[in-house]
């Protein structure tokens, strides 16, 4: 059974050289986390990735920019974008069976990126972007940003919402207290990452977004970044919220959710309970994720899925989702 995983990340030297070049790192200990090995991992789109693809039984790998991408850079990240996004296209026509791509986007230019995502799908067959929550200091809800959402919407292409750092305030209010290194991991992959993103998709939804947009797709990863585990009360909110639709609907006509390396089976039972079994994707969150073993081919092997919902999840959700009929 083909297995498609649609969270899988990359970074660029030239990219990584920004964020350095900027002192991002103090301002985002996730820049910090890339061990060698991680980093490595991340920028090879060659042999070494292709041989892990094997091993966990991947087939195909949707490529990401990792967090946090190009949310902090300014009128810079529109050529780093561009370049980014022409090295994937190389990568994808060395290897056409093997790998697929979101667009890097120069999002604190919303015009620009809103341009840049058009040129990826429609010129180097891309499908669709991936944003990292916050464009500095700005909610994607942001008027500033609907070129962004707007521009993902016409092209009918989804946008994966991945995690990044919150705030300093945030981290230093909820956040801290410990050592550095319990406090940088608390705000990022404990728990600080995942709510961040959740925020992120309630705040869509609450500012009406998918009213003015019904067809636009948001994919969110690990299982639904917790808000998923909370739907019952977010519902509560329907009447206050003044939108069209009660907010369950939004879930499950606006929601993709995936897996990214968290092979839960408890976890994916809830995630079908809310969004439904026409919107689980696959993902094994490359290359933080990875585990020897077979790790990606076993979960599906074992998920309690019957065959066609199986085949859903591992393909076919996001073959419909995209276009795809590879």
């Amino acid at each position: 059974m083909k297995l498609i995983g649609i969270e899988e990340h990359y970074l660029t030297p030239e990219i990584r050289d920004a964020w350095t070049a900027m002192s991002l790192e103090a301002s985002d200990p996730g820049v910090g986390i890339h061990s060698s090995e991680i980093e490595r991992r991340l920028h090879d789109l060659a042999d070494e990735r292709l041989a892990l693809m094997d091993e966990t039984g991947l087939d195909v790998q949707v490529l990401s920019l990792t967090t946090p991408a190009l949310h902090d850079l300014g009128p810079e990240s529109v050529e780093l974008a561009r370049r980014a996004n022409d090295a994937v296209a190389a990568a994808i026509a060395r290897h056409p069976t093997r790998f697929q791509a979101f667009a890097a986007l120069p999002v604190s230019m919303p015009d620009e990126a809103a341009r840049e995502l058009e040129r990826c799908v429609k010129e180097l067959g891309f499908k669709g972007t991936m944003l990292c929550g916050r464009v500095g200091e700005r909610n994607l809800d942001h008027p500033s940003l609907a070129p962004v959402l707007e521009s993902a919407a016409a092209l009918g292409m989804p946008i994966l919402l991945h995690p990044r750092t919150p705030t300093k305030a945030v981290r230093d209010a909820y956040y801290s207290g410990f050592s550095p290194q319990i406090d940088a991991a608390f705000s990022m992959f404990g728990l600080g990452w995942h709510y961040d993103a959740g925020i992120q998709f309630v705040r869509l939804v609450l500012g009406g977004t998918f009213d003015r947009l019904p067809n636009l797709q948001l994919i969110l990863g690990h299982w639904g970044e917790v808000v998923l585990f909370y739907a019952e009360r977010l519902a509560a909110m329907d009447r206050f919220a003044g939108l069209a639709q009660p907010i369950a609907h939004y879930f499950r006509s606006n929601l993709y959710v995936t897996a990214s390396g968290m092979f839960m089976s408890d976890y994916l039972e809830r995630a079908l309970a809310i969004v439904g079994p026409d919107r689980l994707l696959f993902s094994t969150d490359y290359p933080y994720q990875y585990r020897p073993g077979g790790d990606a081919r076993r979960f599906l092997a074992e998920c309690g899925l019957d065959d066609d919902a199986k085949a859903a999840f591992a393909h076919g959700n996001w073959q419909r989702l995209t276009g795809d009929s590879s």
